[in-house]
């Protein structure tokens, strides 16, 4: 064999040795990173079914208001308190806004018709808000197993991003203090029936005294209507 040959060997042999060391390289910080996200979800899971129970011994007066094109169309106040797990809302008042001027009877009809689509679009909205500000661990899982979660760590918090959350093709963001493993923030793009119909939702989360977790306010955005429905939760009690 010649030197030259014997030389073109030895590269190849080089070559292959560093190519497999980046290959395995890179399965132990996928790894590393698939066993961190796992160790992530397990404590926030934990964390948020604790929280849960906690909640649970809490009513609270949830303020609803809907806005269209800037102008609030409706509030209405709801005291709430968790049944089986589930928000249970009772309406206290109901505050529609006035409308000026002397009117006939078939333009007011056009109005009453046109608040009610208005006000059915805000509950559709507003619940659909709801499915993302309470974390669901099962979908989180499934999610993980799909492969569409990934970790962004950021200053003093590390948020969990997270595609095809509720429906295909959306996208939420749940930013969470690392040390005590409460959430602070989401952030979410999604959509009501068809994806043109776009929906954007901001959640902000605070602690009571006790150190339960709570959905401070919460803000729907329909962007193809103009409509926003703004929640704001105050007057936490103890039952």
């Amino acid at each position: 064999m010649s030197r030259l040959v014997q030389f073109e060997n030895a590269i190849s042999l080089v070559e292959a040795i560093a190519i497999g060391s980046l290959v395995l390289f890179g399965c132990s910080i996928a790894s590393g990173q698939n066993q961190q996200l796992e160790e992530k979800l397990v404590a926030f899971k934990q964390h948020q079914e604790i929280n849960k129970q906690k909640l649970a011994q809490y009513t609270w007066t949830d303020t609803e208001t809907i806005i269209v094109k800037g102008e609030t169309k409706d509030t209405k106040v709801y005291q709430v308190q968790m049944v089986n797990g589930q928000q249970q809302k009772t309406e206290v008042s109901n505050e529609k806004a006035q409308q000026g001027g002397r009117e006939g009877r078939l333009k007011k009809r056009i109005i009453e018709k046109k608040t009610e689509e208005y006000q059915q679009y805000g509950q559709q909205i507003a619940a659909l808000g709801k499915q993302y500000t309470a974390p669901d661990p099962d979908r989180l899982m499934h999610a993980k197993q799909a492969g569409n979660i990934s970790l962004q760590p950021g200053d003093g918090t590390v948020a969990l991003i997270i595609k095809n959350y509720v429906k295909p093709g959306d996208s939420v963001t749940f930013t969470l203090n690392p040390q005590s493993k409460q959430l602070q923030n989401v952030r979410v793009q999604s959509y009501l029936n068809d994806p043109s119909d776009a929906v954007t939702i901001s959640a902000e989360f605070a602690q009571l005294p006790d150190g339960t977790n709570h959905v401070t306010s919460i803000l729907t955005n329909g962007v193809s209507k103009q409509l926003t429905v703004n929640d704001v939760n105050s007057n936490y009690q103890m039952r």
